[in-house]
């Protein structure tokens, strides 16, 4: 059990390799970048996954034991001062185009994999102090909306037509981009409209007007504080983010939809209606969000306790390199395609 609390301070490392790359140039300041989309999927490719789920006993002492919530705690002032940092390095004198490149590439890997990743997690979560911590997570992506949409919507509506962060099957990534960061923006909208109707308020108590007030100023004081430059450097880092998280997305449905009952609805969201991925390092790296077949069966189950599911359909490969894969959509299309029509034929037989 040590074993495993000490493993989930290993993404820790990467806010390390952030703080490296703000403050050096050259080869350094793009090494996370490289150990995330080069040292992982290569590593993947060689350690075979891991389907061992825990027992009861260990489940039970997980479940109770706080230190895998304190990891996730200590990420949100570690995210904020890995964002100073950025903002207080990204114009240093002396950096060359390349050096630039790296610093604003890696900060989006930050928003993505701690921002985004981790208020995902702490987005489940009922308690209110952690729900804030999501938010205060999501805000260094300016991608507050996200807390709304993904519970309240995506969760509800996967694998069907309504989810815009469903894939369809021969769905190219890049126009995935485009629909579903649209299309999850519009739904949050509605989602808090509906909510805000359904309370009997006025719209200056709408949620979403809420977010985008937060964000509005979070960037403003970004521009006033360091520089309208900077901003933009920050911007693109966001953006980074929010495609790192739209890309998670898509290998996470991609093709699979749930069948129709009638009355316009679905059956019930099944472990076979994710894509999963038990390659070790990717999940520990990501506090087993590829653990993802189990998370959309039980949302509320903490990311230590996720377990496999047997004939729940299985990546190629972790995620790092399932996302490498999908941006090149004829390789994709020629990989995946293949598994969901193999894993359609097994459903039936079985």
């Amino acid at each position: 059990m040590k074993t495993r609390l000490v493993k989930y301070a290993i993404p820790l490392l990467f806010n390390i390799g952030a703080w490296r790359s703000f403050h050096y140039t050259g080869i350094v300041t793009w090494l996370p970048v490289f150990f995330a989309f080069a040292a992982i999927p290569l590593l993947e490719l060689i350690i075979k996954p891991n389907h061992y789920n825990l027992d009861a006993a260990e489940e039970e002492m997980a479940k109770n034991d706080k230190f895998y919530d304190w990891i996730l705690y200590l990420i949100v002032p570690i995210q904020y001062m890995v964002l100073y940092q950025f903002l207080t390095h990204i114009q240093d004198p002396g950096l060359i185009a390349i050096d630039t490149a790296g610093r604003v590439t890696v900060m989006g890997l930050m928003c993505g994999v701690m921002g985004i990743n981790v208020g995902h997690e702490l987005g489940h979560r009922v308690n209110t102090t952690e729900q804030v911590l999501a938010r205060m997570l999501l805000l260094t992506s300016l991608y507050m909306h996200f807390f709304i949409e993904h519970n309240r919507g995506h969760h509800k509506y996967v694998g069907t037509p309504e989810d815009a962060s469903t894939a369809r099957r021969n769905e190219p990534l890049y126009l995935f981009w485009i629909r579903s960061i649209t299309g999850v923006y519009k739904k949050a909208w509605l989602i808090a409209g509906d909510e805000q109707q359904k309370k009997g308020k006025s719209f200056i108590h709408n949620e979403m007007l809420h977010y985008q007030l937060i964000q509005l100023t979070f960037v403003l004081i970004i521009g006033f504080v360091f520089g309208w430059i900077v901003l933009g450097y920050f911007l693109i880092a966001a953006l980074v983010g929010i495609l790192l998280l739209e890309t998670v997305n898509y290998i996470e449905h991609y093709g699979l939809m749930r069948k129709p009952i009638g009355d316009g609805k679905y059956e019930r969201a099944m472990p076979e209606h994710s894509w999963n991925s038990d390659h070790v390092i990717g999940r520990i790296m990501l506090f087993e969000l590829s653990r993802h077949s189990d998370h959309h069966y039980l949302a509320s189950r903490k990311y230590q306790l996720l377990r496999y599911h047997e004939g729940s359909p299985q990546l190629p490969t972790g995620y790092p390199g399932s996302m490498i894969l999908a941006m090149i959509p004829p390789l994709w299309f020629r990989v995946m395609n293949k598994k969901i029509d193999g894993y359609s034929t097994n459903a039936q037989h079985g």
